[in-house]
């Protein structure tokens, strides 16, 4: 054994480059479409999905200050959260969704708060948060993977008809909180 030996190493990106072909599927590869060509020289394609679109997408919407926005947020949490309409609010940063985690605890709203510190126990908590009453602050890290399914994971009778009552308030109300 030599005193200088020398541990190689190599980027993600390089690594893959290695590769004659690559391939790939993602959710969300056409908002970075641009860095996937930049980095791999790779083009992004679009598959429709096979069924129309049902998701409301909601135009974004502006605020002055960061208090005003985080009182929006949690005004409509609570509102939510009353009728039994489950709630998923994505943050960006542990810190974040700390924060959404006081407020909603100053409004004494239930709730779960997943930031990719416990990947098992996350994964647990982020599939149910499609059940009536469930409130769940994650950052875009935590729970990655995991499907979320309106009621119960296991679908009884008396599961189908929580599912069912998720539907008609609107499903599962997803709050992206930066943009």
């Amino acid at each position: 054994h030599s005193e200088n030996q020398t541990l190689a190493s190599i980027t993600y990106q390089n690594y893959f480059r290695l590769y004659a072909k690559l391939a790939g599927m993602t959710g969300t590869a056409a908002t970075e479409a641009e860095e996937f060509f930049d980095i791999y020289k790779l083009d992004v394609l679009s598959v429709p999905t096979n069924q129309k679109m049902i998701r409301k997408d909601w135009n974004d919407q502006i605020f002055r200050t960061e208090n005003e926005k985080n009182k929006a947020i949690i005004n409509k949490v609570v509102e939510c959260n009353k009728r039994g309409q489950p709630v998923l609010i994505g943050t960006t940063s542990i810190n974040k969704s700390e924060i959404y985690s006081k407020l909603l605890t100053e409004k004494s709203v239930k709730h779960s708060v997943l930031n990719a510190k416990h990947h098992e126990k996350e994964a647990n908590i982020i599939a149910d948060a499609g059940k009536l009453y469930a409130v769940t602050c994650s950052t875009n890290m935590a729970g990655r993977g995991t499907d979320i399914k309106l009621g119960e994971k296991n679908l009884d009778k008396e599961n189908k008809e929580e599912k069912n009552k998720i539907k008609e308030l609107g499903g599962l109300f997803v709050i992206g909180t930066e943009r």
